[in-house]
């Protein structure tokens, strides 16, 4: 219950921060009605809103910059189009959203699929954020101090002038350029390390943020009441004092609170006149940028299913399917806001009495109520439309069509029902993106998102009473049916809209709580080994061991096997089985993390998965290579194989004999293995190892093919067998061998095990995988050289990770890259010490090594 509390403690007092600036806005409209504003609204210039448009576009291509500022400060090279792109759709969706659907995590999925790493987005995404505090706090602090201005009590600031807030804000800039100009090594601060960008590119963040402030103060400005008589640099003052108290404040948008602080301080300006202007402000501003982002991503999704793209398109291709259901999401949400704000606003008169002739009274009641609910349950589903839900797709759809419907009967509201008739043109192409399969409305809503739910039921209650702030409450209200009822019919919606989202919440809250993973039972093992058995990959054998969790699909078809440590579920490599299944498994392996609380992190993943974990929003780390030596043609002849002929030679001449053997193996030979194992752990100084490593389980080995060396009839040394269904690979799991066995030994039966495979028709021997070396690795740092002299397959053999490289590097192998999908960032630390403590048999062993 201290840790629920603790999560939702800081949404909530955003949510009482947002609510107490509503309150506030309704003291300060209280002489003032809807449809004043709508007036207002209707009043713009086409002039000024041309012009605004104008600067959204300018201040959008302003916005770019960021972007190449933080590929310039990591130093990954990168095409124009590519960082255009995320620029684009990231500051479309963040600007409305912030971190709920925001423009980092579509960054995130962006920029790892063109090949950064975790760590250079997690640099670049600070530095968008560096950029544009350290414009704030120089623009602000100017401004501040050139033009200060008196604040009204009204606004119940800590303090009645912008002057203390220049010198703070004006400090922190100064601060910072010096810092820049002086440091070049990390800056520590808390948990963050930062080096310091230099004198250039500081200067250059100051410019490129004070610009885009500058232009987006500019698109209000030039909407504001022609009759207004407010020059530029004093209204700049007003917008950032406004924009700063909505970054404060957390809420998406600024909602309520930039509102509240123009208002306050454009008085006495007429209210209605500047509501009307900011309502604009907000369409142009805000949602204009994310429908084009919606129509690009459409655009996008037509041509895939043309299949008429050249070069530039296939660039807006490849963003476009990545960031489509995060679009999408954003697209139902903002039309299930708009069904909520329709369903709490009057219906035009006019049109009331239109549909009066033709429909009878129950009809519009129904459909004012039905179209209410059909926006929340728009806003519900975009959750599951985010983690690409297949019936969610569907759902939405047909939600869609209902709103259009419900919007023409309850008052012929032929405007929204093309706004909502243009986003299901936009859906219909975009199938192929939700391939999940899944219950709607079981995905686990984060902190974030109950913030943001809360808050747009919150802002349409407030706008529910403000617009029928002239009608008396009374509980006759409730029972009132009339063709001009529509504060009653407002009620009744806005009820059926708690109702529906208490429901969706108590069934939540009720419904079945995650089990802890147990480990599987003897049917468990016995499917697995079913599947295993189909298995090209012979890493799939590690299921057998007994020592993971198994997370099997609805039809037994695949599974995906884990391990628990600390905070963390580690799957195994890839899930085993067909594609849909692996697919499917990954999504829902994630969803139980969630449900308990767990990070999701996969495990010496293959390349070929890897759009799956970042459609995840998992970030990726390059871990090693995988080592496979083609059988086809292997063979010691040549003179790159001199010295494995020397090896083979020697061994031979000393009595040392090569031979398999099937299982079950018999008792004698298991007690001999067995011997063999504890002489090896004991000379090596060594413990059994786990998880991602085969070790010495008597049943495990006993159903096991083994490689057995012997020197004149004693058993030296053993190998036990991994083969891949249809004869794809080859691989030997623990390799173990008597102390007193003569040198050489390990690679006389890797020989003579590659030569076996070869005559048997194999088409891959699997030497397991090598470390990364020389910058690769000193980006992960100690942390990962400890991980890595447990985490390879016989890593213990060799002094160092170029040792076992240069080994494998004998039998010229192909290298295949492989990797870890986890959370990025701080958490990456956490990540791998749990990883390698699963790995090692638990945290003593990994201080050990």
């Amino acid at each position: 219950m201290k840790k629920l509390l603790q999560t939702l403690m800081g949404p909530a007092i955003i949510l009482t921060m947002v609510l107490g600036s509503l309150w506030l806005l309704h003291r300060e409209l209280r002489d003032y009605h809807l449809h004043d504003f709508l007036q207002s609204l209707a009043g713009i210039s086409s002039l000024q809103i041309g012009i605004a448009l104008g600067l959204t576009v300018l201040n959008y291509g302003i916005l770019l910059g960021y972007d190449l500022l933080g590929i310039r400060y990591i130093g990954h090279p990168m095409r124009l189009g590519r960082v255009g792109l995320a620029s684009f759709l990231g500051y479309a969706v963040g600007n409305n959203f912030g971190t709920v659907l925001g423009g980092s995590t579509i960054r995130l999925r962006l920029y790892t699929a063109w090949g950064l790493s975790s760590v250079e987005i997690v640099k670049l995404v600070l530095m968008l954020s560096l950029t544009f505090w350290v414009g704030l706090f120089a623009l602000s602090g100017l401004v501040f101090l050139v033009d200060p201005l008196t604040i009204p009590a009204k606004l119940h600031l800590p303090f009645s002038t912008t002057m203390p807030l220049g010198f703070l804000f004006g400090g922190l800039a100064v601060g910072y350029l010096v810092l820049c100009a002086t440091r070049r090594a990390p800056v520590k601060i808390w948990r963050w390390e930062f080096t310091p960008p230099g004198v250039g590119l500081s200067l250059a963040q100051f410019a490129i943020a004070a610009l885009d402030l500058m232009v987006g103060a500019a698109v209000l400005y030039v909407l504001l009441p022609q009759e207004l008589e407010i020059g530029y640099g004093h209204f700049l003052t007003i917008y950032m004092l406004a924009l700063a108290a909505g970054l404060i404040s957390q809420a998406p948008g600024g909602l309520g609170v930039i509102e509240l602080v123009i208002l306050v301080m454009l008085d006495p300006a007429d209210p209605s006149r500047v509501m009307g202007s900011l309502l604009a402000y907000r369409a142009i501003y805000y949602l204009f940028p994310l429908t084009m982002g919606l129509l690009v991503m459409a655009a996008n999704e037509a041509m895939m299913l043309r299949r008429h793209w050249g070069t530039a398109a296939s660039l807006i291709s490849q963003g476009a399917a990545l960031a489509a259901p995060r679009i999408l999401a954003v697209t139902v949400f903002v039309a299930g806001v708009l069904l909520l704000v329709s369903g709490a606003t009057p219906s035009g008169e006019g049109r009331l009495r239109l549909l009066r002739g033709l429909l009878p009274l129950p009809v519009i009641e129904f459909s004012h109520l039905l179209g209410s609910i059909v926006g929340v349950l728009l806003i519900l589903l975009a959750r599951g439309l985010q983690r690409r839900i297949e019936t969610a797709y569907f759902a939405a759809l047909a939600l869609l069509l209902g709103g259009i419907a419900f919007s023409l009967l309850k008052g012929f509201d032929y405007e929204e029902a093309l706004v909502l008739g243009v986003m299901l043109v936009c859906f219909l192409p975009c199938r192929r993106n939700f391939y999940r399969h899944g219950a709607l409305l079981t995905e686990r809503f984060t902190p974030a998102w109950l913030l943001t739910i809360g808050l747009v039921i919150g802002c349409t209650v407030w706008v529910m009473f403000f617009s029928y702030r002239h009608v008396e409450y009374s509980e006759s209200l409730w029972w009132n049916f009339a063709f001009r009822a529509d504060a009653p019919r407002s009620l009744r919606a806005l009820a059926g809209v708690v109702t529906v989202t208490l429901l969706v919440a108590c069934w939540r809250l009720l419904g079945s709580k995650p089990k802890a993973p147990a480990m599987p039972t003897p049917e468990d093992l016995d499917s697995a080994r079913a599947i295993v058995a189909d298995c090209p990959q012979t890493a799939a054998n590690l299921a057998l061991l007994g020592d993971k969790h198994f997370l099997f699909n609805d039809s037994r078809t695949g599974f995906l096997m884990f391990g628990a440590s600390g905070k963390c579920w580690v799957a195994m490599g890839d899930p085993i089985g067909d594609e849909q299944a692996c697919r499917e498994l990954a999504w829902d392996f994630q969803e139980r993390c969630d449900e308990g609380d767990r990070w999701p992190v996969f495990y010496q993943v293959e390349e070929n998965r890897v759009p799956l974990y970042v459609d995840m929003g998992l970030t990726l780390i390059k871990l090693g290579e995988e080592a496979r030596v083609p059988l086809a043609n292997f063979s010691l002849e040549g003179g790159r194989r001199k010295g494995l002929r020397r090896t083979q030679k020697q061994l031979t001449t000393a009595g040392c004999q090569f031979e398999i053997i099937e299982p079950p193996l018999e008792d004698d030979l298991l007690a001999d293995l067995h011997r063999i194992s504890d002489s090896w752990l004991a000379e090596k100084s060594t413990a059994e190892k786990g998880f991602s490593l085969g070790f010495f389980q008597p049943d495990y080995i006993r159903h096991s093919a083994v490689a057995v060396v012997s020197l004149q009839g004693e058993r030296i040394a053993f190998a036990n067998l991994w083969r891949g269904a249809g004869k794809q690979e080859l691989s030997l799991d623990l390799m173990r061998y008597d102390p007193r066995a003569p040198h050489g030994v390990m690679e006389f039966l890797f020989i003579n095990l590659m030569l076996w495979g070869h005559a048997q028709g194999y088409q891959w021997f699997n030497l397991g995988m090598a470390p990364l070396s020389g910058v690769e690795a000193r980006r992960l740092g100690p942390l990962w050289n400890r991980i890595a002299s447990l985490a390879f397959r016989y890593g213990e053999h060799f002094y160092n990770f170029e040792g076992l490289r240069q080994y494998k590097e004998k039998f010229d192998p192909e290298w295949k890259p492989r990797y870890l999908a986890s959370r990025g960032g701080l958490a990456l630390p956490l990540v791998l010490t749990n990883v390698a403590t699963l790995i090692s048999g638990g945290i003593g062993e990994l201080v050990k090594k």
